[in-house]
């Protein structure tokens, strides 16, 4: 029996439900240790199968569009990278009470960035741009453009536009909402109007795995990959960096004013809505943090 998509509850996702998906879908793969990645993701939910294997599965409905794409797009993208990304090998269907299709990939090693130690933050700021140039520099062709299934990334902030001014004023108490709405502004008036081009989406902490040299060697989660503006790519700018990390990402990014700009207000948006919402999320320790950044460098600009 299949559970109505939009009632499902993530919950119910366990490693229970994980070797039964596996026993009836995959029996090549049964019996296989199923284990829970840690850290654990809102979009998906991630367990390692056996040594070499990993599954992931949408929490939510509209989650669910993000496996068609990570399958078809993901094998097309890895060998123009510098670093490995995920390599779906099954697709898996709804069952077991589980509504959604789910994928099987390889297991990368490392460990997050958000806990992992980073050997040098310089070079680890290098590493992540000279992967974003890569990325960027792959055909776009047949791409998937903004929308839904990356929530926006990658289009226009306007968007959000409604919703991010309700935040400055929930979020009155603990931020300056004039300076914010100033932040803000800025980015809607910066408008894009370049070629598209290939982001990844979800450029984050927990994204980007370390490995025992201390340095980036892996990138992972592409839910939100897709084809427009690589602004939404810059925010590590403020929820990781910091000085000169900062700096020489920025540098060697090379990209212009009105991309930062825009990139200012993808991290504003993001770290308003965890103030203003989510109080459990790991990041919202950070995310006044965040808004103070972009409110400085926007004053510097």
């Amino acid at each position: 029996m299949v559970t109505n998509a939009t009632a499902f509850d993530a919950r119910a996702i366990d490693a229970s439900l994980v070797e039964r998906l596996i026993a009836t879908q995959f029996p090549r793969w049964a019996g296989l240790p199923v284990r829970a990645a840690e850290p654990q993701g809102n979009d998906n939910r991630t367990f390692r199968l056996g040594e070499t294997l990993s599954v992931r599965q949408p929490s939510a409905e509209r989650y669910a569009a993000q496996v068609e794409k990570e399958q078809a797009w993901l094998p097309k993208l890895a060998p123009h990278l510098p670093l490995p990304i995920p390599a779906p090998v099954a697709r898996g269907a709804p069952g077991e009470g589980y509504p959604f299709a789910w994928s099987i990939n390889r297991w990368l090693e490392g460990e997050t960035a958000r806990t992992a130690p980073i050997a040098d933050l310089v070079r680890f700021a290098i590493d992540v741009t000279a992967f974003l140039r890569a990325l960027q520099r792959i055909d776009p062709a047949g791409g998937p453009s903004p929308g839904p299934h990356c929530f926006w990334r990658g289009g226009p902030l306007a968007v959000y536009d409604g919703q991010t001014r309700q935040d400055i004023l929930a979020s009155a108490d603990t931020i300056d909402g004039r300076a914010a709405t100033e932040v803000w502004e800025a980015a809607l008036a910066a408008t894009w109007r370049g070629p598209g081009v290939w982001f990844q989406g979800g450029v984050v902490a927990n994204n980007l795995l370390v490995g025992e040299s201390g340095r980036l060697c892996a990138v992972i989660d592409f839910g939100c990959c897709g084809v427009g503006d690589p602004a939404c790519d810059l925010t590590l700018a403020w929820t990781l960096l910091d000085g000169e990390s900062r700096d020489a990402f920025r540098d060697a990014v090379a990209l212009d004013a009105a991309t930062w700009a825009r990139a200012r207000g993808w991290a504003l948006w993001k770290a308003l809505l965890l103030c203003a919402g989510d109080r459990c999320h790991p990041e919202l320790e950070r995310s006044p943090l965040v808004i103070e950044a972009v409110i400085a460098e926007h004053r510097r600009a």
